[in-house]
């Protein structure tokens, strides 16, 4: 277990992604999901309100409202820690106080919960203050309808000025932040966001830990068509000049360890410093063991020297 930030939260090393909830994984699918990821130890479930707004006929909030089906099917409230983001939301869109506050009395509705354990806001908004962001999102802290708050594709300049904001008035602080990152796709937050994140001892939880499936290995040159909605996406990386490289150094430390090459992936992200969880779906029960996996891998230095190698 890993604790993130200064909250209270401790969480499993593995974040399960809630994005396919109510998308590639119908009701009966994410129960089976969800029922093996927590079967495994697994307690970090991450979601967000607009998931899966774009899947026709969806409106957004249907994995919410899948997860909150669970929650009360399976009775394991206490058991887990829940993950949501406000702002993308086709009714609650952008980071104005009164949005934030609506937002977040839809998704505990949704959830079927009484308070959301960790609520990022899901992009920044440059065009309202941080102090107003910062400001709403405390109150529901002080209300207990949040117990911490994170951020979401935010830059190193508006995290600082939020930071910054909290510590001078003594309001709750971003204590995470969820980046896109993975070894092929290393530029957004690797650098000054990094390095503000490690200087004032927030935590990180990547998403798209998988880089959409391709570094589970399923995606090579040759390879038959793999079924998958983010099929084009993945088998995009082939034609980088990374991509074929780090599946090459993936193979071979799997193969060392007897791990999937996805698992492998995931260890490098939980190597590096301030990740506490990498985020990943599954759209079946039998995709859930090669993730929660990575709680029991660790890669040696030299390991995760070669990927980062592979990946440059």
């Amino acid at each position: 277990m890993a604790r993130i930030g200064n909250s209270a939260l401790d969480v499993f090393p593995l974040s399960l992604g809630g994005n396919v909830f109510g998308w590639t994984a119908d009701e009966a699918q994410s129960f089976a999901v969800l029922d093996a990821y927590t079967a495994q130890g697994g307690d970090f479930i991450d979601t967000a309100d607009v998931y899966s707004a774009w899947v026709p006929g969806n409106s957004g909030g249907e994995s919410e409202t899948i997860i909150g089906a669970w929650l009360a099917r399976r009775g394991r409230r206490d058991d887990v820690v829940i993950a949501t983001k406000v702002g993308s939301h086709q009714d609650f869109k952008g980071l104005r106080a009164d949005t934030i506050k609506r937002g977040a009395e839809a998704s505990l509705r949704r959830l079927g919960v009484d308070h959301i354990d960790l609520y990022y806001t899901h992009r920044d908004d440059p065009e309202v203050p941080v102090e107003e962001i910062i400001t709403a999102l405390d109150a529901l802290v002080r209300e207990g309808k949040v117990r911490a708050i994170g951020a979401s594709n935010i830059s190193a300049e508006r995290l600082a000025a939020s930071l910054d904001f909290s510590e001078r008035e003594g309001l709750a602080r971003y204590e995470i932040i969820q980046p896109k990152y993975n070894l092929v796709e290393r530029d957004e937050f690797e650098g000054p966001l990094a390095d503000l994140v490690a200087a004032r001892g927030l935590s990180t939880a990547p998403y798209y830990g998988l880089a959409s499936g391709f570094l589970t290995g399923k995606y090579r040159s040759g390879a038959t068509e793999v079924y998958s909605a983010r099929a084009e996406r993945a088998a995009g990386f082939l034609d980088t000049e990374s991509g074929p490289k780090v599946l090459a150094a993936l193979d071979e430390i799997a193969a060392a360890h007897d791990a999937e090459v996805g698992t492998v992936a995931l260890a490098w992200l939980a190597a590096q410093p301030t990740v506490v969880a990498p985020i990943a779906s599954a759209r079946t029960a039998e995709q859930v063991p090669a993730l929660t996996a990575v709680a029991e891998l660790k890669l040696t230095d030299a390991e995760v020297a070669a990927l980062t190698a592979a990946a440059s």
